[in-house]
């Protein structure tokens, strides 16, 4: 059986929306964040703060997301903020070639040899590794909620309403299931190998010895999944799934609060390409505050 995420009724503006709304929504706001050439903090910075406005406005509960942040945080520090930090790269050239104050010098050398080189952090490597994350957490803001204030059952009624065809719809309204239903699983494996004496918390050896220590907790859950989608793909297929076209029980309607929603959207990304071609906005700087706070 398929589960879903911890999706509740909440009474908030943001539920009450279409669910169409919300993803062309963001879409729009994606699409302005990774327009070419776009660095500049002024874009960057205010689209975070209507996109953490929205995320509180969803009114999620700390406990539900809390884990999901933590993994989250730890990606966008490690993978973009040092890579930002230490190298500049993923970014205009100008990150690495604009003159820019030293803050200090982190010796790399590889182990065993001579072979080493200093990497200089500058005031432009930090600022360009800060707005860099504020772009991830931007996007991730924006896309967190959905499954938690969207109906289950109105992702495949959403996509289809978008003009999408019947086989991509399933497979969004699936995808949306599926990783919850993994987890539950996973942990009611390991709640079970724990109730049978198995140490699920001391995993020690190499990398070989630690994987196959995994093994009573892979393999159950790996064959569940796969009976797990060879049911759903017996009931799709007792329904004639894919020999017409299908009829939708949920019905989709547009209010006046949803057009405001997505014409916003549109302006912001519209807004969003006049400064990048029409003003030249957009160019990645380093603003003289933050400057002359190691000066």
């Amino acid at each position: 059986m398929l589960v879903t995420w911890k999706y509740r009724i909440r009474d908030t503006f943001i539920q009450r929306l279409d669910p169409r709304t919300r993803l062309i929504f963001m879409m729009s706001i994606i699409f302005a964040l990774t327009l070419p050439d776009i660095w500049d903090y002024r874009i960057i910075f205010p689209l975070f703060l209507l996109s953490l406005t929205l995320y509180l406005m969803a009114q999620i509960a700390w406990k539900d997301v809390k884990r999901i942040w933590m993994f989250i945080a730890f990606l966008v520090f490690f993978i973009v903020g040092l890579n930002g930090l230490l190298s500049g790269r993923g970014g205009p050239s100008s990150v690495t070639d604009m003159v820019s104050p030293i803050l200090f010098v982190i010796p790399i050398k590889i182990p065993f040899t001579d072979i080493g080189w200093d990497v200089p952090i500058t005031v432009a490597k930090l600022w360009f590794s800060l707005t860099q994350m504020t772009r991830m957490i931007t996007m991730t803001i924006l896309a967190l909620p959905i499954p938690y204030t969207i109906d289950p059952n109105m992702y495949g009624t959403a996509f289809k309403r978008m003009g999408v065809s019947d086989n991509v719809s399933f497979t969004m309204d699936l995808a949306f299931r599926f990783l919850p239903t993994f987890a539950r699983d996973l942990v009611i494996t390991m709640d079970a190998q724990r109730a049978r004496g198995y140490e699920m918390d001391k995993l020690n050896g190499g990398l070989a010895a630690r994987i196959r220590r995994l093994a009573p907790l892979i393999i159950p859950v790996v064959m569940q999944s796969t009976v797990t989608g060879e049911e759903v793909i017996d009931a799709m297929d007792l329904r004639a799934f894919g020999t017409a076209p299908r009829t939708w029980l949920k019905e989709l309607h547009y209010q006046r609060r949803d057009y405001m929603m997505l014409a916003f959207g549109v302006i912001i990304f519209i807004v969003c390409c006049v400064l990048k071609w029409g003003f030249g906005i957009g160019d990645f700087l380093v603003p003289d505050f933050f400057t002359n706070l190691f000066v």
